[in-house]
C-alpha cells in the first residue's frame, strides 16, 4: 500500500449524483456557464447560506455562517484554501482541474457580499495551478484574483498556515490567540474557506439554500467531495450526499464490501474504523459512540484482510513526526517518542503498554497547534481498532506474513 504521494487529480467517479462536476471534465469556462449559466447578484447570498447549513469542507466542519457572522468588521482578504497537505487527498486538487470555474465563482460572490473591495487569493498545490490561471486567463472577471503556490507540506494547510505564506512568513501554523475573522493578515478581519466549500457556496448562491438541501441530510446537507484509495481499489474522487456511509462510499468505486477489514476515515488525522462500523453515515462532525463516522478532511482509506494496520499507522506516525512545525516540545519530542513507543508496543518488544497510553494522553492540548493532537487520536484508534493484531505480533503471526 503506497501512502505519501503526493495530491494529484483524478477522474471523478460518476457513482453517486454529480453537483460540482456537472460540466463535465476539465470544463472550460464556455462548457460552465453552458451548464451553470451566468453569475448571479450577491445581494442574497448571506441569508441563503445562513439556510443552506454548509459547513467547511477542509476538515474541521465549521459552519460557514458562523465564520462569516464572526467578523469584526469587513474582510479585508479573502482567501480560497486548496493547499491539501493531507496526503491521502485528492479532492481539492481533482476539483481544480475539472471545476476550477465553480471556485472561483464562489470567491468572486463572498467578495462582492462582504467586501467588493477586498483581497482575492486562492492557495492550491502545484499540481492545481496550471488549471486555475488558464480558468481565470478564460473570463474577464477573475484578473484581480491571485494564485499562490502552496508549500508541499502536512501542516502548511492550516489557516494560519496559509496566512503567514500570505504575509511573506513560512507556511507554520500559529497558537493565534484570536481568530482569523478578528485579526488575521495584516492583523485585519481575514475569511479563508477550502476550495470545495467556494465552489458549493457558488452553487448555492445560484440555485439557493433550499436546492442544496435537496440532497443529504437535515444535519449534513449538501455533497460532499471524498478522496478514496485502498488496497485494490486504485484512487478515486467520489462526490457523495450526506449521510453517504463510508460502506457505500466504497463499494461505489469498487470495493468489495467482505475484503475490507478497516478504513481510515479523515485522513492522517482521522480516525480508524472497523468494518462493522462502515456502514454508519459519514457525518460532517464528531457523533456519539455508536451514531456516524466523522468524515473530516474528506478521506477514506481501506484497508484489506492481508495489510497490516498496525504497520501502517506506525509509517503515518512516523511521517507525521517528522512534518511537525517545529514550533515547540509537544511535536518536535514528543511525537518521535510516540512514534518510537507505538511500534515497540505494536510489535511486541514493549509488553507495558502504559508507555505509549501516557504519551496518547498526555500529548492533546499541549502543542503551539492541533499538530499533536491529530496525531495522537490516530495512535489511539489504531491501539484500538487493531488489537487483535497486536498479540498476532507478539506471536509472530502478523496478518502481513511477518513480524516487524
Amino acid at each position: 500500500m503506497t501512502l505519501l504521494t503526493p495530491p494529484a487529480a483524478v477522474a471523478p467517479t460518476r457513482a453517486m449524483p454529480a453537483r460540482l462536476f456537472a460540466a463535465g471534465p476539465r470544463a472550460d469556462a464556455a462548457q460552465h456557464a453552458a451548464c451553470y449559466g451566468p453569475l448571479p447578484g450577491a445581494s442574497a447570498l448571506v441569508e441563503e447560506l445562513r439556510a443552506s447549513g454548509l459547513t467547511g469542507r477542509g476538515g474541521g466542519a465549521f459552519p460557514v455562517i458562523a465564520k462569516i457572522d464572526s467578523l469584526t468588521g469587513p474582510p479585508t482578504t479573502l482567501v480560497g484554501n486548496g493547499s491539501e497537505g493531507e496526503p491521502l487527498s485528492r479532492k481539492d486538487a481533482t476539483l481544480l482541474h475539472h471545476a476550477p470555474h465553480l471556485v472561483i465563482d464562489g470567491l468572486l460572490l463572498l467578495g462582492a457580499a462582504l467586501n467588493p473591495g477586498a483581497r482575492l487569493v486562492i492557495v492550491a498545490h502545484a499540481d492545481g495551478v496550471d488549471s486555475l490561471r488558464r480558468a481565470l486567463l478564460e473570463r474577464g472577471d477573475g484578473q484581480g484574483i491571485e494564485v499562490r503556490v502552496a508549500e508541499d507540506r502536512f501542516v502548511a494547510g492550516e489557516a494560519t498556515a496559509v496566512v503567514s505564506s500570505l504575509s511573506g512568513e513560512p507556511a507554520l501554523p500559529k497558537d493565534h490567540p484570536a481568530h482569523l475573522t478578528e485579526r488575521g493578515l495584516g492583523r485585519r478581519p481575514t475569511l479563508l474557506f477550502n476550495v470545495e466549500t467556494l465552489a458549493h457556496v457558488a452553487l448555492i448562491g445560484r440555485y439557493g439554500a433550499a436546492w442544496f438541501r435537496g440532497l443529504g441530510t437535515p444535519d449534513d446537507p449538501g455533497t460532499r467531495l471524498l478522496s478514496i484509495s485502498g488496497d485494490g481499489i486504485g484512487e478515486h474522487v467520489l462526490e457523495a450526499p450526506g449521510g453517504t456511509s463510508a460502506l457505500d462510499a466504497l463499494t461505489a468505486v469498487g470495493a468489495e464490501a467482505g475484503s475490507i477489514q478497516a478504513a481510515l476515515v479523515g485522513g492522517f488525522h482521522g480516525r480508524w474504523v472497523p468494518a462493522r462500523r462502515l456502514a454508519r453515515p459519514l457525518t460532517a462532525r464528531p457523533a456519539g459512540d455508536g451514531e456516524g463516522v466523522a468524515v473530516g478532511a474528506g478521506v477514506i482509506l481501506a484497508l484489506g484482510a492481508a495489510t497490516c494496520g498496525l504497520s501502517v499507522t506506525g509509517s503515518i506516525l512516523r511521517y507525521l513526526a517528522a512534518e511537525s512545525a517545529g514550533q515547540c516540545g509537544p511535536c518536535v519530542l514528543g511525537l518521535p517518542r510516540l512514534a518510537d513507543r507505538f511500534d515497540e508496543h505494536a510489535s511486541g518488544r514493549e509488553l507495558d503498554a502504559g508507555h505509549v497510553w501516557q504519551l496518547i494522553e498526555t500529548l492533546p492540548g499541549r502543542g503551539a497547534c492541533h499538530h499533536p493532537d491529530g496525531t495522537a487520536a490516530l495512535a489511539r484508534s489504531a491501539l484500538t481498532v487493531f488489537t487483535d493484531e497486536i498479540d498476532r505480533h507478539r506471536a509472530g503471526t502478523c496478518s502481513e506474513g511477518r513480524h516487524r
